[in-house]
């Protein structure tokens, strides 16, 4: 049966009408359920989701951002406003404090105790110590080591060191490799050289022969005929005969078939739908429109009503009676505040001068004098500007 099979392939109609009536049987139920899936998501999106959607937002526009932007334009802003104000002159108090208390009395140590101390007992001192008497003392150290140490090591090293090393290791070491070594090392390499070639020629043969010639031949002449003739050439003409024949036919019968089950399903849908919208949809699309009605003229029309003729006058009146004039308040309490912190500043640091000049005594009256000639100088060099009065050769450091 098989040789006739293979010699006489199955006519393709009598695969494909069973193939058709098996896929068709099968993919029925899954096009009808896709189909109401399908149909389920865009009724809810339709009737549901987007009503939904459209609701909350109404509700977020209408019911919370209006008072939300109410309550922060009249209320959170101003208070805001006025407590920033607020705490920063008071910031700003404080810091004057905290700095007349904290920072200047350290500012004055540094600058008039600690600075003059360290400048002129500590470092002017080691500047003299070391310009006369360090840096002289290294000099005469570094002339007598060169003078007794590496001038005696430098004439050893050139006079006795290097011509031995020349003449005693170097010269007899050229001359046994120039006459004895090389001499060999060419007789040994052309020795090993023809060996290894000898080697080279014979030893890849030997392998041919012993690991390789047998497992060519026995692939050559058994493997590859066996694989060809007894596997390869019926498994092709099983695919070529059977397979590819019957996936083809499978392949269009679920096309065919998923159209079909299509029509199939459309025409079941039709059917659901017609009895869906006379059983249920025309009556709740009248109970709709009552409820619309209702809602209409027993909630909208009175909540207008009451907005516009109690809300939005009362609001007004709010707004008018009693925001108006506490806000008018906060900005003259602002002010005052800010009129008191300035005269607190004044005093503080009229305070401040009184402990100063109580401190160091009072200020020297300043004689009036005529402008000096500016001073300059080029940068890094002692040379005088052209037409410029010479400035004295001392750091701003040193100047205090």
């Amino acid at each position: 049966m098989f040789g006739m099979s293979m010699e006489h392939p199955t006519p393709p109609a009598l695969i494909r009408i069973p193939v058709r009536i098996v896929v068709l049987v099968a993919v029925l139920p899954v096009r009808i359920a896709w189909d109401a899936l399908t149909a389920g998501g865009r009724l809810l999106d339709r009737a549901l989701l987007r009503p939904a959607g459209r609701g909350l937002e109404w509700f977020f526009d209408h019911a919370v951002a209006l008072p939300a932007r109410w309550l922060y334009r009249w209320l959170l802003a101003p208070a805001g406003r006025g407590i920033a104000i607020g705490a920063g002159w008071l910031g700003t108090a404080l810091m004057w404090l905290l700095k007349a208390v904290l920072v200047w009395p350290w500012v004055a140590l540094w600058r008039y105790v600690v600075v003059p101390v360290a400048r002129y007992g500590i470092a002017v001192p080691a500047v003299w110590l070391y310009r006369r008497v360090l840096s002289p003392l290294g000099t005469c150290c570094f002339f007598l080591l060169e003078k007794l140490v590496l001038v005696p090591l430098a004439a050893l090293f050139r006079y006795v060191l290097v011509p031995l090393l020349r003449y005693g290791v170097a010269v007899p070491a050229v001359w046994l490799d120039r006459y004895v070594l090389t001499p060999l090392g060419q007789g040994l390499g052309r020795l090993f050289r023809q060996v290894g070639r000898g080697l080279g020629w014979f030893l890849p043969r030997l392998g041919l022969a012993l690991f390789v010639w047998p497992w060519v031949g026995l692939w050559r002449y058994v493997v590859v005929p066996v694989v060809r003739y007894g596997i390869v050439l019926p498994v092709g003409r099983l695919w070529n005969r059977v397979l590819v024949p019957v996936g083809r036919e499978v392949r269009d019968a679920l096309g065919l078939c998923w159209r079909v089950a299509g029509f199939v399903s459309r025409a079941v849908g039709r059917g659901l739908k017609w009895l869906a919208w006379n059983l249920l949809g025309r009556p709740l699309v009248h109970v709709w429109h009552g409820l619309r009605w209702c809602g209409r003229n027993l909630v909208a029309r009175p909540a207008a009503r009451v907005w516009n003729s109690v809300l939005r006058p009362a609001g007004h009146w709010v707004r008018d009676a009693l925001w108006a004039p506490a806000r008018r308040a906060a900005v003259e309490a602002g002010r005052a505040a800010k009129d008191a912190l300035s005269s607190a500043r004044a005093t503080v640091r009229e305070a401040r001068r009184d402990a100063w000049r109580a401190l160091v005594g009072a200020a020297r009256p300043v004689e009036p004098r005529e402008p000096g000639a500016a001073r300059a100088r080029t940068l890094g060099s002692t040379t005088n500007v052209s037409g410029a009065v010479p400035a004295p050769e001392i750091s701003l450091r040193k100047r205090g």
